[in-house]
C-alpha cells in the first residue's frame, strides 16, 4: 500500500500560511486525480487544493477555520485501491511545532524534482526514475493534464519519442549555476518571515462597548502591514500635479471608449501608465531587497489595490503594464477590478506585482501615506483630482488660472530608495502627466 501526503501550497510571494475554509471530500471518500480536495484561502485569494493522485481520502489533519502554515501536510490519500482505517480530523491530535518542521523538511526533499512548480503524481515520479529522466528533464515534458500537470500517458509518450531518438538529451543538461556573493563586510540577514510578537497595550471595553472579531482576511493584512512596517523603514514624498490635459481628453474619450472598446474609461490607467513608464526610467524603484542583495525587477507589473464589499483590501496585479496601450490598461483595471470585488481572481491575478498604486481620490481624500506591499520597495499613492487656483506663468505675465490638481505620494523603502531617487520618480510622473498628449487616441 502507498500513500501520497497532500500539503499546504504556496499561493504567491509572501504568502506563509492559508486558512482552510471547507473540506470538500471526507475520510473515507474516494477522490480521482484533479479533483478538489478543500478550499483554501489567503489575505490575497481564495482558492481550491486539487488532489494530484487518485485514491481514498483517509486522514484529514486540520479542521475547518485552521489556519496552516505553507508546506505543511494536511491530508492523506491512501492509492493502489488499498484498505486503511479512516482517521476523522476529531481524533487527530495537531502536529507539534518540531513535527511540523520535520513534515517541510521531508516535503521539500520530496518537491526536488518539481523545477517548474507542476505537481508531479507518484506514479509519474516513479515511471521518471526508472527510465532515469533527469529532473531538467522532466520539467521539460509538456503536460496535458490539468495546469499543464504530467500525466502517465504524458511520459510514456515522451520515453517512447526518446527511445526513437527523437529527443536530444544535451538540451536538458542542467544550466551552469549563477553565484553571488556578497562582501565580506557584508553579511547577508534573512528578513523575518513574520511580523515579531510586539508587546500590546492592555485594552479594557467599558460597558456598552461592541465587540467584533476580526474576520480571517482582516487579520491577515493586519499581520502583513505590521510585517511590512518592520521590514521596511518607510519614508513618503509628494508632488501636486496639473492634470487639467488628462481631465480634458478623458472628457471627449470616455463615450467612445464605452462605444467602440465596450470599456469604462478612468483615470486609473491613466496614472498607472505614467507610473510604468517612470518605472522604467527608474528601474531602483522596481526592486526588491535580499539581505543586502538589490533584485531589480525585469518585468514592469502593477498591482491596483481595490476596495472589496467586505471592507478589506485585494491587489490584483496587471502584468507587463509598461507593454499595454490606454485600451489594454483599461480592459485589465476593469477586469481585475470586477472579478476582485465577485471573489472571482485566480491566485495568479495576484502574483507577481513589482509595484503598487492605490487610489486615495476614490473615497475624495487629497493624499494619504501607504504601507508598501511586501516584497516591494514602493507605493504610490493617487490623490482626489481637485479644481484649485494656481498661478501660471504666460507671455503676459502671471495669471491665475482654474486648473486639475492631484496630489500623489510615493511609500519607499529608505533602505534603497534615497529621497534623491523617490523625488525624481515623483518629477518623471509629473513630467509625463503634464505633458500628456490630448490628441491620442489610445
Amino acid at each position: 500500500m502507498s500513500k501520497f501526503e497532500i500539503v499546504m501550497p504556496k499561493m504567491g510571494e509572501s504568502i506563509i500560511e492559508a486558512t482552510i475554509t471547507r473540506w470538500l471530500k471526507k475520510p473515507g471518500d474516494t477522490i480521482t486525480e484533479d479533483e478538489p480536495l478543500a478550499e483554501i484561502a489567503t489575505d490575497k485569494v481564495d482558492s481550491e487544493i486539487p488532489s494530484p493522485v487518485e485514491g481514498k481520502l483517509v486522514k484529514v489533519l486540520f479542521q475547518e477555520g485552521d489556519v496552516v502554515p505553507v508546506g505543511t501536510v494536511i491530508a492523506v490519500i491512501a492509492m493502489d485501491g488499498d484498505e486503511e482505517e479512516v482517521e476523522q480530523v476529531a481524533s487527530v491530535e495537531k502536529p507539534t511545532e518540531k513535527e511540523v518542521v520535520q513534515t517541510v523538511s521531508v516535503t521539500a526533499e520530496t518537491a526536488k524534482v518539481i523545477s517548474d512548480d507542476r505537481f508531479y503524481s507518484p506514479l509519474v515520479k516513479s515511471i521518471a526514475k526508472e527510465e532515469n529522466i533527469s529532473q531538467e528533464e522532466l520539467a521539460a515534458i509538456p503536460g496535458s493534464g490539468k495546469d499543464n500537470r504530467v500525466n502517465k500517458q504524458d511520459i510514456l509518450n515522451y520515453i517512447e519519442l526518446k527511445k526513437a531518438g527523437k529527443v536530444t538529451e544535451k538540451v536538458f543538461a542542467p544550466a551552469p549555476a549563477q553565484v553571488s556573493v556578497a562582501p565580506a563586510s557584508a553579511p547577508v540577514t534573512p528578513a523575518p518571515s513574520r511580523p515579531a510578537q510586539l508587546e500590546r497595550p492592555k485594552v479594557v471595553s467599558n460597558t456598552g462597548d461592541e465587540i467584533i472579531e476580526m474576520d480571517r482576511m482582516r487579520r491577515l493584512i493586519a499581520d502583513h502591514m505590521v510585517m511590512s512596517k518592520q521590514v521596511s523603514p518607510h519614508v513618503t514624498s509628494f508632488i501636486d500635479v496639473d492634470v487639467t490635459n488628462i481631465v480634458n481628453w478623458r472628457n471627449k474619450m470616455k463615450d467612445e471608449y464605452l462605444r467602440k472598446d465596450h470599456t469604462k474609461l478612468t483615470f486609473t490607467p491613466i496614472f498607472i501608465e505614467a507610473a510604468a513608464k517612470a518605472l522604467r526610467d527608474y528601474p531602483q524603484v522596481n526592486a526588491s531587497v535580499d539581505g543586502y542583495n538589490i533584485i531589480l525587477r525585469k518585468n514592469i507589473n502593477i498591482g491596483m489595490a481595490t476596495a472589496l464589499p467586505s471592507g478589506n483590501l485585494i491587489v490584483p496585479v496587471i502584468k507587463n503594464a509598461d507593454q499595454l496601450n490606454m485600451i489594454g490598461l483599461s480592459k485589465q483595471v476593469n477586469d481585475l477590478a470586477n472579478r476582485a470585488r465577485n471573489n472571482k481572481l485566480d491566485p495568479d491575478d495576484i502574483q507577481g506585482g513589482t509595484f503598487t498604486v492605490t487610489n486615495f481620490g476614490t473615497f475624495d481624500s487629497i493624499t494619504g501615506t501607504p504601507i508598501i506591499n511586501q516584497p516591494q520597495v514602493a507605493i504610490l499613492g493617487l490623490g482626489a483630482i481637485r479644481k484649485q487656483p494656481v498661478v501660471m506663468e504666460t507671455g503676459m505675465g502671471d495669471v491665475i488660472a482654474i486648473r486639475h490638481i492631484v496630489i500623489l505620494s510615493l511609500a519607499y523603502d529608505h533602505r534603497i530608495v534615497d529621497g534623491a531617487l523617490g523625488g525624481m520618480y515623483l518629477k518623471r510622473m509629473k513630467e509625463y502627466m503634464e505633458s500628456f498628449d490630448t490628441n491620442r487616441t489610445n
